[in-house]
């Protein structure tokens, strides 16, 4: 077994993996990495399962020193991660010797960056999985659910492999405006047509009032004019419109259930796209149909075949 020594972390740091699932019935959300593109592919570049346990960092502040030789891999991001003193750029593995540090600063691209292990971090797993969720006191090293801390482990166990790199034409783009694939909802007939065409025809800022939860969208303000709702279900990238007719975009620490009108959901390959966009960033939607969205999923998947 090998390990990392953190020795500067914040909040936003957390082991996290493919998320949890089948749970949702006891009230149990099921976190997992907000980035799932990036995961995969620093997975990937360790040959480990696509979902093992990796670290996310958000907005940087995070550094570990290895106190064995290894090979660890970073995905996502450009934090302006470093090795010592020497720039180490995203999308490739890397080896880190004994008394090494790394240490991933501040975006210079991107929010979010993941680090991942031969084999995967080992956490406690509960209720099947060591996602992070620090409000319902779930996952982590140790099971409760805390944010990776100054002083921790960070321990793995798998063979390291060998190093290469994420191919450069498959790398996801950060620098772009993202165009968000939304699947149409049960209640976005409810809206007014004034609404909808401003829904999908406006830019949307990123609010700062932005979690592992949900991100407050700023823009056009949209008008429900159905009636009251009893709360239902609630899935993963939920676009819900509150009374002031502001959008949020639920995410994987969302609630269960909910009451708020929907315009639909957001696909997962545009939840990725959103995790990486800072406050202040603009996004629009592209409404889709379910199969639409199924066939590029699929399509998107086969490139870690």
């Amino acid at each position: 077994m090998k390990q990392l020594q953190i020795e500067a972390s914040t909040p936003l740091c957390q082991l996290q993996d493919a998320g949890r699932f089948g749970v949702r019935h006891l009230g149990v959300t099921q976190g997992g990495a907000l980035d799932w593109v990036a995961m995969h592919w620093a997975n990937w570049l360790l040959d480990n399962p696509l979902g093992a346990p990796v670290v996310e960092v958000a907005l940087g502040g995070f550094s570990v020193v290895a106190e064995q030789d290894c090979v660890l891999a970073l995905a996502g991001a450009d934090l302006d991660a470093r090795v010592d003193d020497q720039p180490l750029a995203p999308w490739r593995s890397f080896a880190l010797a004994k008394g090494q540090r790394l240490t991933l600063k501040q975006p210079k691209q991107g929010v979010r960056a993941y680090l991942a292990a031969p084999g995967g971090f080992l956490g406690e797993d509960v209720l099947g999985s060591c996602a992070t969720v620090v409000r319902e006191a779930l996952g982590g090293i140790d099971g409760q659910g805390a944010a990776l801390g100054k002083g921790q482990v960070l321990a793995f166990a798998g063979t390291p492999a060998s190093l290469r790199e994420v191919p450069d034409a498959l790398r996801p783009r950060y620098d772009q405006k993202p165009v968000l694939d939304l699947v149409m909802g049960a209640q976005i007939g409810d809206f007014s047509g004034t609404s909808l065409f401003e829904a999908f025809n406006s830019d949307w800022t990123l609010d700062s009032r932005a979690d592992r939860m949900g991100i407050r969208l700023l823009g056009p303000q949209l008008v429900y004019q159905g009636v009251p709702m009893i709360s239902e279900g609630i899935p993963l990238g939920a676009v819900q419109v509150p009374p002031d007719g502001q959008p949020i975009v639920l995410l994987n620490d969302r609630q269960t259930i909910g009451g708020y009108p929907r315009l639909g959901a957001l696909t997962p390959l545009a939840l990725a796209q959103l995790a990486q966009c800072m406050p202040g960033a603009r996004v629009s939607f592209r409404a889709v149909v379910q199969d639409e969205a199924w066939r590029e999923q699929q399509l998107y998947l086969q490139r870690w075949l």
